[in-house]
């Protein structure tokens, strides 16, 4: 049985789609599905109710580390996935994912990513044609909003650490060797629909990367001119893109030293719209 956690804080609007998704074509028995709603002010935790065969806890106050633990509490099988509540995994993905960690020496196994840009700004389609790009992605667990381990990767660490990149913390707890990308399997990830949006994002995330990393030796370092040694310098016409990646990138880094944004979630909220199954997120041979 595969056990699937989903930490979920205020993911009414996308949530019950993106379940359905995962069990639309599930043998009785076959995932054990827990979504932990956290400090959640919406309807959360009624949408997952409302779902058969997903069990639900609800934790007063917010916290992505905190509701990873409480569903490692409430469930029990191996593999296990790390499911995101605003990504799509269809059944057919989640069966490949636990499949790539059932295979000799792989502990961890990760979708391959799809940017959805469709309609954003220009200035985010700039940030995101870097991006898309950038070697740190490659046989990366982390931007999937899903991952899966093996028992044996699960008892690579104990609880979750209170971090807000707690994809950039599993990653580092495996060698290349020990993790893979099931190329087969994409999550779309859909990237924010304003420029200050994706400031917002930005600046959150750099500040807990850089809190894991001064935490954590075994995550990997940032190499701050990655995005134009490997992307830009080989792909010349990408340099105005490149000029949009750097100068967010700069801005996301002075608002990161600042204790308000280090202290808040920064969410991004304008990426999650309601919509049919499959909408923002598929699963299979994608382009």
């Amino acid at each position: 049985m595969t056990s699937v956690v989903v930490a979920a804080h205020d993911e009414a609007a996308v949530l019950g789609r993106n379940l359905r998704t995962l069990l639309a074509d599930a043998e009785p028995g076959e995932f054990e599905v827990v979504v932990v709603a956290n400090g959640c002010t919406d309807a959360t935790a009624a949408v997952a109710r409302s779902v058969p065969g997903v069990l639900v806890r609800e934790l007063p106050e917010p916290g992505k580390p905190a509701a990873l633990n409480a569903g490692d509490e409430a469930v029990s099988g191996f593999p296990r996935i790390y499911l995101d509540a605003d990504i799509a995994l269809s059944t057919a993905g989640a069966r490949a994912l636990a499949a790539a960690v059932a295979a000799p020496g792989t502990l961890a196994a990760a979708p391959r990513r799809r940017l959805d840009t469709t309609g954003r700004p220009l200035l985010v389609r700039a940030y995101y044609a870097i991006n898309a790009r950038h070697p740190a992605y490659r046989n990366a667990l982390f931007g999937r909003g899903a991952i899966a381990l093996s028992a044996a990767g699960r008892a690579r660490f104990g609880r979750f650490p209170d971090v807000v990149a707690d994809d950039l913390f599993l990653d580092g707890q495996f060698t290349e060797a020990e993790k893979r990308e099931v190329a087969e399997v994409a999550t779309v990830v859909a990237t924010p629909r304003r420029t200050a949006d994706l400031l917002r994002r930005l600046g959150r995330v750099r500040a807990g990367n850089a809190s894991l990393r001064a935490a954590d030796d075994r995550v990997r370092p940032a190499r701050r001119t990655s995005w134009l040694v490997d992307v830009v310098l080989p792909r010349p016409w990408l340099l105005p893109a490149g000029l949009c990646y750097l100068g967010l990138t700069l801005l996301a880094a002075a608002s990161a030293r600042r204790p308000a944004v280090r202290d808040r979630w920064g969410r991004d909220e304008s990426s999650r719209v309601p919509g049919p199954a499959g909408a923002d997120g598929v699963t299979g041979a994608a382009p």
